[in-house]
């Protein structure tokens, strides 16, 4: 006869929460370092490229979902402290080993990688360091939700807490790294500015050029651009409203 406790409503979302909370935290911190590794080995053969916006997603989703997995998990803590019964809940149990399987097959694709890339005569220091964060973040979480699986009691020992808190700081800290890449809000409201008056010209480079073929000849100001046809008018700056200087 089947004795294992049911699974109430509050208990299936948290733990659901719990295991989505995880696997966004775990995708956005694994991306924030990827974009801090290619900032400091960048690419030799590759194309300039821009993190900062990237960088600021991942610290985004890092700042709002890591704290709802950390009060998730320790409000799941308090349950089975208070019950240890909730331990052997089958929703438990089953996103516990779901989770621990995605965590072995990225390890075990990680290393597949790693070998594939080593015999291609590719392995450099911006690969390897890849693969080492995919390694220490994949190890991590098996590790833990392994012995989740395995723990006996509802005390959580001290090892696991100074776990957590480590956990918490290396996460604290790839944030605070990932703001000195990508520099304070100001500064990204600076470069989108920059960037939308780099278009402007640009697209005024292309009418002026598009005159040019078509009467052979450079207009005097920007005004003589303007096309009620085509419906085209000198952009102005996005801040001053002013027109640009020709």
């Amino acid at each position: 006869m089947d004795t294992k406790p049911t699974s109430p409503p509050r208990d299936v979302f948290l733990h659901l929460l719990s295991v989505a909370t995880l696997y966004v935290s775990v995708g956005s911190f694994i991306n924030l370092v990827f974009k801090l590794i290619e900032n400091v080995f960048p690419d030799p053969i590759g194309y300039a490229f821009d993190f900062g916006e990237s960088i600021r997603y991942s610290i985004a989703s890092l700042i709002i979902v890591f704290p709802v997995l950390f009060w998730v998990s320790r409000a799941l803590e308090r349950d089975v402290a208070r019950d240890p019964g909730k331990a052997e809940l089958r929703v438990r149990k089953w996103l516990l080993y779901f989770t621990v399987f995605a965590a072995g097959a990225l390890l075990i694709g990680d290393l597949v990688a790693l070998v594939f890339h080593f015999l291609n005569g590719e392995l450099t220091a911006r690969f390897a360091l890849k693969v080492l964060t995919i390694l220490v973040v994949a190890g991590a979480v098996f590790g833990y939700y392994r012995w989740m699986l395995r723990r006996r009691g509802s005390a959580f020992p001290r090892q696991a807490r100074l776990f957590v808190a480590g956990v918490s700081l290396v996460v604290l800290a790839s944030i605070v790294c990932g703001f000195l890449v990508a520099g304070s809000p100001f500064r990204a409201r600076l470069a989108r500015l920059d960037g939308e008056r780099i278009g402007h010209l640009q697209t005024i480079q292309n009418q002026v050029v598009y005159f040019w073929q078509q009467k052979d000849q450079l207009p005097d100001s920007l005004a003589e651009l303007t096309d009620p046809i085509s419906g085209f008018v000198a952009p102005v700056d996005p801040v001053t409203h002013e027109p640009y200087a020709y």
